[in-house]
């Protein structure tokens, strides 16, 4: 009986690096400083931004339904296109408010751990 054990292997790279990408996807992430402070910024960032975002484009479909009333286009309702007009203006002119008053609050809650970090990363400015 002949018993030849033989081993073949081929090194490729490129399959090398993307069987490495896949399995970095599911190995436990840690955050870094860095990559919080990122992510926190952009928090308080876009914080408010779906909520104005809201009042805005509502304030806005209620004022182009008031202006389809007042000029009879789907009715005989003047005066309820007027109220719906005047509603819909409310609500757009709330918009920027909702942005200003969510965007506070998030940078309040979020701006000692922010600086803490800058304050590491930079070697205290």
């Amino acid at each position: 009986m002949n018993n030849e054990n033989t081993f073949s292997y081929t090194y490729s790279a490129p399959e090398n690096q993307e069987v490495m990408n896949i399995r970095k996807k599911y190995l436990p992430q840690e955050e870094s400083k860095l990559d919080e402070l990122k992510r926190l910024d952009n928090l308080v960032q876009t914080s408010g931004m779906v909520e104005s975002l809201c009042a805005g484009i509502g304030g806005a479909l209620i004022f182009g339904l008031g202006m389809c009333l007042a000029m009879e286009v789907i009715g005989h309702m003047i005066w309820l296109g007027v109220v719906l007009g005047l509603i819909g203006m409310a609500g757009m002119i709330f918009a920027y408010p909702v942005y200003r008053k969510f965007f506070a609050r998030a940078k309040e809650q979020y701006a000692p751990r922010i600086l803490q970090l800058t304050e590491e990363l930079s070697g205290n400015l």
